[in-house]
């Protein structure tokens, strides 16, 4: 466990995840993707909560005390996806970092697949208000800041956010080893950490393939 930011949020990596990862790339490998909102740059599968809470299981009760919560057992949703928006395809809101909900219980648990290491996940801080994570107290402000931000540097570009802008502040970075395991809260600001050189393929043996699960 380290912590990053003046905030010093939590982040969990564990190495070597699963026993067989490949297995896992498989069984994607014959899911029937598709898309699933506006905001995720790709493609998603649903994974139920009886195949997905088994890989986070034995770590429940150090998640718990790491993030000082009082308990961590509720699954929210799991996803395998590929990210298969090339940069300039990206709407300007897949330009930012995001985060995903205002609850400081939520907990984002995200198991990398990619064997040819595309971009891990970047933490970011805005630079108006300092903010690193958006609780629901905040988050009125953050918009606020956002929009006069955007009206005076203008939207970014067509490319996934990599480092420094002048809107936000990359503050942490956690790489994509194939088969590692990173959990953060999801209410602190991140994106994926995609170069503009990212070629995005949407088969996923082959293109960014990421389990994706959500808990409290």
């Amino acid at each position: 466990m380290e912590t990053f930011g003046a905030e010093a949020q939590p982040v969990v990596t564990v190495a070597d995840a699963l026993v067989d990862a490949n297995a896992v790339v498989e069984i994607a490998a014959r899911h029937r993707f598709g898309t699933h909102g506006a905001f995720y740059p790709g493609i998603r599968a649903a994974v139920s909560e009886k195949i997905s809470m088994p890989l986070v299981a034995p770590l429940l009760e150090r998640l718990a005390e790491v993030f000082a919560l009082p308990r961590l057992s509720r699954f929210r949703e799991c996803y395998l996806s590929v990210v298969t928006h090339a940069p300039a395809d990206l709407a300007p809101i897949q330009r930012l970092p995001h985060f995903d909900g205002t609850e400081r219980e939520r907990l984002a648990v995200l198991l990398y697949l990619d064997k040819a290491h595309r971009g891990g996940t970047a933490f970011y801080r805005q630079r108006a208000t300092g903010f690193e994570s958006v609780d629901g107290e905040r988050f009125g402000t953050y918009r606020s800041q956002l929009e006069a931000a955007t009206a005076e540097h203008g939207l970014p570009g067509p490319a996934y956010i990599s480092g420094d802008t002048a809107i936000f502040e990359q503050i942490h970075r956690v790489s994509d080893a194939f088969n590692s395991m990173v959990i953060y809260r999801g209410n602190t600001l991140h994106c994926a950490d995609l170069g503009a050189d990212f070629v995005p393929d949407p088969d996923p043996r082959k293109g960014r393939l990421t389990l994706n699960l959500f808990l409290d």
